[in-house]
């Protein structure tokens, strides 16, 4: 049966206090030990890499219910236990100025796994292009803060990274697995959060025109000149609807959407990067994922082509949220009860007990 739903990840005050995280790192240590013996690695990041399946995680390691800190702290529980030599497994990036680091935390993986040069340049190149694809294809009004990747010794990979909507407080977190990864057209193997009645996807299917449309203007147009004869010629008398509220959601839209959408989401941008377009159109990219890699190229620049591909040639993006997944359960915050310290620590050296002792014996669950 499909598991479809919504969830949503609040933002929550305080941090997990020292006696949890604790308890924490020791059972997810036993958890993965036993993971990648029945498993695999490529199993362990298949299971990640499902944004229920990590959830789950985050309660059984008795942390929090839904919040935004869910992800951010079980990642950084799992980077700090989780050694690439012993586990064949290794973990890059993290939150806020840590995720700056993941480039340089890929290559001392990639060396510590044995992977080639071109692997790990491989490595970084998905990386990079993953967060580009989530903070400016998907523009739902949530900004990047997390960024992790997991890395396999065979190459495999999944990205598990957040983003916060500065209005609402409310977290979305975006899973990826290189193996589901055929290109960049639907490539999440889950979204988690709150719907919204509009976000530009410029990853459906749906957008697939307006993608081709965007190369073609990036790679044959004058936008600058365009841009300024869309803003002025097509102003219409005042009190009607004009090019920067194009595609506004009606009164009745709002009152219907979840949360209260931004003021002016669906204005035309200002703030264009020309530069990026001018080295867009000096390399001539030959499809979509090319244009994203042009560096300074972001959300405003991508959300200009698409409302030009749409107003002029009539190349709709998808205004559908991709958000797929809910569901919540109980931990840190005391619901539905309190952690129990004894039984958790109990649970981890039942585990332990089981890896040392009779690993053989392990009754193999099914995924």
């Amino acid at each position: 049966m499909k598991r479809a739903g919504v969830m949503d990840l609040p933002l929550h005050r305080g941090s997990a206090p020292y006696w949890l995280v604790k308890r924490m790192k020791s059972l997810a240590h036993a958890i993965f030990e036993l993971l990648v013996e029945e498993y695999g690695v490529s199993g362990v990041i298949e299971k990640l890499a499902d944004p229920l399946w990590f959830q789950s995680l985050s309660c059984v390691l008795a942390y929090d219910w839904h919040s935004s800190g869910t992800t951010t702290v079980v990642c950084g529980v799992l980077k700090s236990v989780i050694d690439p030599e012993e586990f064949g497994i290794g973990i890059a990036g993290g939150k806020g100025k840590t995720s700056r680091n993941t480039p340089s935390e890929i290559e001392e993986i990639g060396t510590k796994l044995s992977l080639s040069d071109a692997k790990i340049e491989e490595l970084k190149y998905a990386s990079r292009l993953s967060a580009k694809v989530d903070n400016a294809c998907i523009q739902d009004g949530y900004q990047l803060y997390h960024h992790t990747m997991v890395i396999t010794e065979k190459g495999e990979w999944a990205v598990i990274q957040q983003g916060m909507n500065p209005h609402n407080r409310y977290a979305r977190r975006y899973h990826w697995l290189s193996s589901a990864v055929k290109s960049y057209e639907e490539p999440h193997q889950g979204i988690i959060g709150l719907p919204h009645s509009h976000v530009l996807d410029m990853t459906a299917r749906e957008s697939r025109e307006c993608r081709e449309v965007s190369i073609d203007l990036v790679k044959g147009k004058d936008l600058r000149r365009l841009y300024k004869e869309l803003e002025s010629d097509f102003r219409l008398k005042r009190g009607q609807r004009t090019l920067l509220n194009f595609n506004a959601p009606t009164v009745e839209e709002e009152a219907l959407a979840p949360i209260p959408e931004q003021p002016g989401i669906f204005k035309l941008p200002r703030r264009v990067n020309w530069d990026a377009l001018r080295i867009a159109y000096e390399n001539q990219p030959s499809d979509f994922e090319e244009l994203l890699c042009v560096r300074g190229l972001g959300p405003a620049t991508v959300r200009a082509l698409a409302l030009i591909a749409e107003l002029i040639y009539g190349a709709k993006p998808s205004w559908r949220d991709p958000v797929k997944f809910s569901f919540a359960f109980g931990g840190k915050d005391g619901v539905p009860y309190p952690v129990d310290r004894r039984t958790m620590d109990e649970t981890t050296e039942i585990l332990r007990a089981v890896i040392k002792d009779s690993p053989s014996s392990v009754v193999k669950l099914k995924s």
